[in-house]
């Protein structure tokens, strides 16, 4: 019995233009301010920003890709390879492949983080083992959350195409720590 895999290109294409009008209505790419995600957990900053209520990371239009879900220790980035992501072989950057995988990885951390507390990469592995060219007209990166702990976070993503196909995988590890942010005057809370 032959097993076809499903084409979700339709639906992928459905929810990013649904994405793309709530955050091109809000503010727009950028950087939230202290005071606009001050006592917002990761989540809450995560669905704010998907709600086009802050701005979105700008290298997300630059590099063609977007957040399109999260939830709790899970998140989806989309992206569309272009020629301007292309290597001198004419095939996808493995840069562009990383950024993707890492904001996956990355996102799905920080809808773990209560308010106050933050996170950075301290070690992303990324495995490519499928070629991109412009035959894939979209792929998805899902993150998902493996350990939260007080200090360290790993997770893990896969950054899959359209009819399920496999194009990398990764793996981080994220330093967690207390976020402190100095108010108007300069002295620390």
């Amino acid at each position: 019995m032959s097993h076809q895999p499903h084409n979700h290109l339709d639906q992928w294409l459905h929810d990013e233009a649904a994405v793309t009008k709530r955050m091109e209505a809000g503010p727009g790419p950028g950087v939230a301010t202290p005071e606009q995600i001050a006592g917002k957990t990761g989540l809450e900053v995560m669905q704010a920003i998907l709600h086009g209520e802050l701005p979105y990371a700008p290298i997300a239009k630059t590099l063609d890709y977007m957040i399109v879900s999260v939830d709790k220790g899970h998140a989806v980035v989309q992206g569309t390879p272009g020629r301007q992501h292309f290597n001198p072989m004419g095939t996808v950057h493995g840069g562009w492949f990383a950024t993707l995988l890492d904001t996956a990885v990355g996102c799905a951390v920080h809808t773990l983080m209560p308010s106050g507390r933050g996170y950075t990469t301290a070690e992303l592995s990324v495995n490519i083992v499928r070629a991109l060219t412009l035959k894939v007209p979209r792929v998805r990166a899902e993150g998902r959350v493996i350990h939260c702990g007080r200090q360290l976070a790993t997770a893990d993503a896969r950054l899959v195409g359209p009819d399920g196909t496999l194009y990398a995988h990764a793996t981080t590890t994220c330093l967690v720590f207390d976020v402190h942010h100095k108010p108007p005057g300069g002295a620390t809370e």
